[in-house]
């Protein structure tokens, strides 16, 4: 067997036997929030996740007019980009009261992207994909 043609069987086999990491779409920022309904809101954590592309984290929030906790889910920037913004996975952790301001999901669900988040009384930026307000 020639050079050329065992190449192209080695290069074959890699190919099917490389494995294809699922690709997540991402959107833009105007797809999902509306950049002129804000709200603050202040709750104590539930759950945060630090994963790319975007570090989402949690929070139960009293309704003023019924008084019942509605959990509210909070998207922030990369955690890349956190990180510029001195963030560590550690700054936020489950039971922090936290206070945080954004731009609310177009759908009207529960959702928000925030622009800053106050933490142990530090304001913080977001590393949000929308100028931080």
């Amino acid at each position: 067997m020639n050079l050329p043609k065992r190449l192209s069987i080695l290069v074959m086999a890699i190919a099917f036997l490389t494995p294809v990491a699922p690709i997540e779409a991402h959107h833009s920022f105007a797809a999902e929030f509306d950049a002129d309904k804000r709200t603050q809101l202040t709750g104590v954590v539930t759950k945060v996740e630090w994963m790319n592309p975007h570090v989402w984290f949690y929070v139960n929030v009293k309704d003023e007019a019924t008084g019942k906790l509605i959990n509210w889910a909070a998207e922030m920037g990369s955690p890349n980009g956190l990180m510029r913004q001195g963030w560590t996975r550690n700054t936020m952790q489950v039971g922090m009261v936290v206070t945080f301001n954004g731009a609310l999901a177009k759908d009207g669900s529960n959702r928000i992207n925030a622009s800053n988040v106050t933490v142990d009384g530090k304001k913080l930026g977001a590393a949000s994909s929308e100028t931080a307000r």
